[in-house]
């Protein structure tokens, strides 16, 4: 079983990367936005890998962070979830926001991915209550964390705060300073700190 590659980029194509490790060339599946930030051919990559054995053969699938690649697989938990639908969900928004949409039970924005109609968004949404998302919290301890957050402003203490929200999501701490840090700078010091959080996740997907 492969859970990483570290290589660098041969060929990409419209659904795949060729990662070369040593010589050895590897397709990688991956979703749009996976693609779209990978590095140029011939750079570096270190790509996380979920794979999947079946009666045709091994794929992987592979992902730039750890946390897309959780989510890639807790998604398909999900009754009718396959890797298709699940890549395809990741491309229009991050774990984050996944997180934050489930939280909400707002199946509008999960029904915004090609592939998953009203019905199999529900369904997700319901199912992905209480499963991890990522290396961190649950959806419903994240959403219990977010409506209980008290509404002060947001200070360094606060911004603290919203990082270690962040990072309990699975999240990496620069990726999750930084984004605060911008949520901050555009909301002002008078933001509430659930609010300063979910800026801060919308942040990450930028």
């Amino acid at each position: 079983m492969i859970g990483r590659l570290r290589g660098s980029v041969a060929e990409i194509g419209e659904d795949e990367v060729l990662i070369d490790v040593m010589g050895v060339g590897y397709v990688v599946r991956c979703g749009s936005r996976t693609l779209s930030r990978l590095p140029p051919i011939g750079e570096e990559i270190t790509a996380h890998i979920e794979s999947q054995t079946r009666e045709d053969g091994t794929r992987l699938y592979g992902f730039l962070t750890r946390e897309e690649r959780s989510a890639f697989a807790t998604l398909q938990t999900v009754q009718g979830v396959g890797p298709k639908a699940a890549l395809a969900l990741l491309d229009v928004m991050s774990p984050g926001e996944l997180a934050v949409a489930v939280a909400r039970e707002d199946k509008a924005a999960v029904g915004r991915a090609n592939g998953i109609g009203p019905r199999l968004a529900q369904r997700i949404v319901v199912e992905l209550k209480d499963k991890p998302l990522g290396p961190g919290l649950t959806v419903g301890e994240f959403d219990a964390a977010v409506r209980g957050a008290p509404t002060i402003a947001a200070k360094p203490s606060a911004s603290g705060e919203a990082t270690a929200a962040l990072m309990g999501l699975g999240i990496a701490e620069p990726l999750a300073r930084r984004a605060v840090e911008t949520a901050h700078a555009r909301l002002g010091d008078d933001t509430p700190l659930a609010a300063l959080i979910k800026a801060a996740l919308q942040e990450t997907a930028r």
